[in-house]
């Protein structure tokens, strides 16, 4: 193990950025995937990241930031440096007349944050509960589910650019938010260390229930946070699996978004293709009854599969490794694209 110290003017830092020679990652990414990075860190205070820009800056490894590892197929060993982003902090920075704003840091259980919220009765976030990952992975993609996005409810970004130090504040529009992207996924990847967000609780909250079968699980319930908050877990346990008892990174691949004439054509060809007009003109429809239609749903090939209760869902079931997780999901792009002329993209990150 290597101590690297942080040099502030004449003193130095008492916080030590511990670096880890050929560290397995298996623990750091959900598909449980066994693969080495040449050298591991954890990040849990600003001294660490101040020590690994530090670092950064006298070296050419490759930088690999991660949080909970909910969104990365690792398809062989690591050859940089993997930083787990592990800072700590949740704060009500201001209110006004509508909202509450309250800060969290990059390295908060996403999951636990938003039942921090909900236990203390700020809403918004309800619909986003039981997602896996850290607070700092959520805006990279822009998540959702059940109708709401992060995009919905963030108010501003704070995040370190690598090259110069410099943290910068970003309001929801500089994100350029788009369905599962964002300014810090597309445009700069790789550019930017989110340090925290800013999420804007709406005393007066707009409910949303309507989005697949949320209400069949309410029935007979107040509606509140707290128990539309409960049906979502309840709804995301019944199909999808616990990534600490089969390895998954949850929704493998990106619901697509077709024109209205390619949506009409393959209509009439398939009248159950599922349709979710958007605001910009285009349709999204289901990756996962695209991939249930070419008949893998529940389908194994040696320890990689496809969940049986939820397409979308590829998984590890022994010891599979990421090459064998990634030959799967391009035989199921070949045959939707075989069938349907749609590609689909994967979601998680490929470090191929």
């Amino acid at each position: 193990m290597i101590a690297y110290q942080l040099k502030l003017g004449n003193t130095q830092s008492t916080e030590l950025m511990k670096i880890k020679k050929n560290h397995s990652l298996k623990k750091y990414n959900s598909f449980g995937i066994e693969a080495n990075s040449r050298y591991f860190c954890q990040i849990k205070n600003n001294e660490q990241i101040q020590a690994l820009l530090e670092w950064r800056q006298n070296t050419d490894i490759p930088l690999l930031l991660l949080g909970g590892g909910s969104n990365i197929l690792f398809k062989k060993d690591y050859q940089g440096m993997t930083a787990v982003i592990a800072t700590k902090g949740i704060e009500i920075i201001k209110e006004d007349e509508k909202y509450t704003y309250i800060k969290v840091a990059a390295g908060e259980n996403w999951h636990q944050f938003v039942r921090w919220c909900v236990e203390n009765n700020y809403a918004g976030l309800e619909n986003l509960s039981f997602i896996p990952g850290t607070v700092g992975a959520a805006p990279m993609q822009n998540i959702g589910a059940y109708g709401v996005e992060l995009a919905d409810h963030l108010y501003a970004l704070e995040a370190i650019e690598l090259c110069s130090g410099k943290v910068k504040n970003f309001t929801q529009q500089q994100c350029r938010f788009a369905y599962r992207d964002s300014f810090f996924k597309s445009i700069a990847f790789g550019q930017y260390l989110i340090q925290s967000i800013t999420i804007r609780s709406p005393k007066k909250p707009q409910w949303k229930i309507e989005y697949a079968g949320i209400k069949n699980v309410l029935k007979g319930q107040e509606i509140n946070a707290q128990n539309i908050s409960n049906s979502i877990i309840t709804l995301r346990q019944s199909k999808l699996p616990d990534p600490a008892i089969i390895g998954n990174a949850g929704s493998f691949f990106k619901n697509p978004l077709l024109s209205e004439k390619k949506w009409q054509a393959l209509k009439q060809q398939y009248p159950t293709l599922p349709s979710y007009p958007q605001p910009n003109g285009l349709i999204k429809t289901s990756a996962a009854w695209l991939i249930d239609q070419c008949g893998w749903k529940g389908k194994r090939k040696g320890n990689a599969g496809v969940y049986q209760k939820h397409a979308l869902v590829l998984v590890n079931y022994g010891n599979a490794t990421g090459k064998e997780i990634g030959e799967l999901a391009n035989d199921i792009i070949k045959s939707v694209q075989d069938k349907f002329a749609i590609e689909l993209e994967a979601e998680p990150r490929i470090i191929a």
